[in-house]
């Protein structure tokens, strides 16, 4: 028993420690020992892997294998030098909720500011969630695509004219509206509408496509995410969180797809269906592109190596016939842009699966009632400080008969713990007749070595969940608690609540009955400094709710070894 108390913990210690190499590697951007990560294996300016950077057009017509900035690995997307790109014009709209720009080239938005979202890395700043700069890559791009020979339709490359209008939401409007009209391209002409509305992170998108040709055409929309392989600016690697694209479809459901994937070509996801959407998710924030109906649709992604003044990147589309259009006609599709806050509920509402994008991981089937508990403790306080401690409460609570089991048992382990240590002593030239010993001690005293560990066990599923609700809640962002803590989901500035968890973490080792292994004794005092290193790079909302839990455990055992006479010992 004892060996596999002492097995136990190792294979805890070990794996924490395994755990923060990984997350070392990964933030200082070596692969994953695991294979995952973030950030791709290719290098900047390296040719794709085979398959990486090219896709086929419907009828087998391949795409470029190499593109410029901004470019597409879709086919009929021009692929031209940098220097051909035309200038371009920026436009800026103002809502109540964002501050979206433009480009002219394409209509694309290149830049979208999250207003009421602080930035944690910039004071006084807003959250930038998509950006196009020298260092970072993050656009929304449309366009038509077809696999018509010698057919040109207007794409994210195409030089568009911003219809004149107001660029700011007026007070008392509800919506404002912003539309690019390409020039005709042997009489074919695309027309972009983005329209958002008051307090909204969702734009409505209409494309209209006009045919002033003499021959008929059959367009394909793309609705397409671009994206650099980095994390968000000042993410820590510890948090464990994913960036990079996803997609979802009623057959394969929520699948994250990895840049390194993509860059390799070995991506395995739904070519085809008639429903689902694409995004592109990072920690708190996303966007996604959702279609309404159920049209059929095509699902494609992409590596783009870096060109110009921008940086390798990865795309995510999906393609989208429009069906033939016969001259004199237009045709008109509508979709819808998301690009905010994971909040769940609302995410839930805008299509189905999109609440996924907010990742609990393999306890979403725990993580979801938590949080759903979670939010209605705040509706009643007020604070989402305080609701974090109720909800550890009232864990506490709902386990308070298993935890006083485990208490329990590790009380009368601690009251032996004397007469253990004494028989090692005595015995440790014999280590067959100490385990016998051992075990007799354990019958006559009635003690279960294990009793202490098996009902925490059962537990752990539970704050592992809680764990990720409070990790991945765009909801705790400049939510305050009391006095200094004025951010939940920053880190603690003066570092009180870290040491607070890791002082208490310490006074829980004193609590337990030390074990008679003395190497294992020292590793119990070792591993709370360990895991208390971690929590002073964690959010305060996670490091209270560890610390409230440990409190409350401190006190229930307290209490029980008080009952048992072994209070000190």
């Amino acid at each position: 028993m004892t060996d596999m108390r002492r097995t136990l913990l190792w294979v805890v210690f070990t794996m924490s420690l395994v755990l923060l190499w990984d997350a070392w590697q990964k933030h200082t951007g070596q692969p994953s020992m695991f294979g995952g990560g973030n950030r791709p294996a290719a290098s900047a300016g390296a040719e794709p892997a085979a398959g990486a950077g090219t896709t086929a057009a419907p009828g087998g017509l391949p795409a470029p294998a190499v593109a410029v900035p901004g470019a597409a690995a879709l086919p009929g997307v021009p692929v031209a030098p940098a220097a051909a790109l035309p200038q371009s014009e920026q436009v800026v709209v103002t809502t109540d909720a964002v501050k979206a720009t433009f480009d002219s080239v394409g209509g694309t938005l290149i830049r979208l500011e999250l207003l009421g979202y602080r930035d944690h890395n910039r004071k006084d700043s807003n959250v930038v969630l998509l950006d196009q700069s020298g260092k970072r890559l993050y656009v929304a791009q449309t366009g038509l695509v077809t696999s018509q020979a010698g057919v040109q339709l207007p794409n994210h490359q195409t030089p568009m004219t911003a219809v004149p209008g107001e660029r700011t939401l007026a007070a008392g409007a509800n919506e404002i509206s912003v539309r690019f009209e390409s020039a005709a391209m042997d009489g074919r002409k695309l027309a972009k509408t983005y329209t958002f509305k008051r307090g909204e992170f969702t734009v409505a998108v209409k494309h209209e496509f006009t045919n002033e040709s003499t021959t008929p055409v059959a367009p394909q929309l793309y609705l397409q995410l671009a994206r650099d392989g980095t994390p968000p600016e000042g993410e820590s690697a510890f948090y464990f969180t994913f960036t990079g694209p996803a997609m979802y479809t009623e057959a394969s459901k929520f699948k994250k797809i990895d840049f390194k994937d993509i860059a390799k070509g070995n991506v395995s996801m739904d070519k085809t269906a008639d429903n689902g959407w694409i995004a592109m998710v990072q920690h708190y924030f996303a966007s996604a592109w959702l279609l309404q109906g159920n049209p059929q649709r095509e699902f494609r992604t992409a590596y783009i190596p870096a060109a110009g003044n921008l940086p390798e990147h990865y795309t995510i589309a999906m393609v989208v016939p429009l069906g033939e259009v016969a001259p004199g006609a237009t045709q008109v599709h509508e979709s819808t842009l998301f690009a905010g806050p994971q909040e769940e509920n609302k995410l839930a509402a805008l299509a189905p699966g999109l609440d996924l994008v907010k990742d609990y991981g393999w306890l979403t089937i725990l993580s979801k009632p938590l949080f759903w508990l979670l939010t209605q403790l705040h509706s009643y306080l007020g604070n989402w400080g305080w609701a974090i401690v109720a909800l550890v409460v009232v864990l506490k609570a709902a386990f308070y008969w298993l935890n006083a089991s485990a208490y329990r048992s590790m009380g009368k382990m601690k009251a032996i713990s004397p007469k253990i240590m004494e028989m090692r002593e005595r015995l440790k030239d014999k280590p067959q007749q100490m385990q016998q010993e051992m075990m007799k001690i354990y019958r006559e005293e009635k003690v279960n070595p294990l009793g202490g560990c098996l009902p925490i066990l059962v537990q752990m599923p539970f704050f592992i969940a809680l764990y990720w609700v409070l990790l991945s809640s765009v909801e705790m962002r400049n939510a305050p608690w009391i006095g200094w803590i004025t951010d939940l989901s920053a880190k603690d500035p003066w570092f009180i609540l870290p040491i607070l968890m890791t002082l208490s973490s310490l006074a829980q080792v004193w609590l337990n009955p030390t074990p008679p292994d003395p190497l294992q004794a020292r590793l119990m005092w070792i591993m709370p400094l360990a895991f208390g290193f971690m929590f002073f790079f964690f959010p305060a909302g996670l490091v209270l709710y560890w610390l409230t839990n440990n409190l409350l455990s401190i006190a229930q055992q307290w209490f029980i070894n008080k009952q048992l006479g072994v209070l000190g010992k």
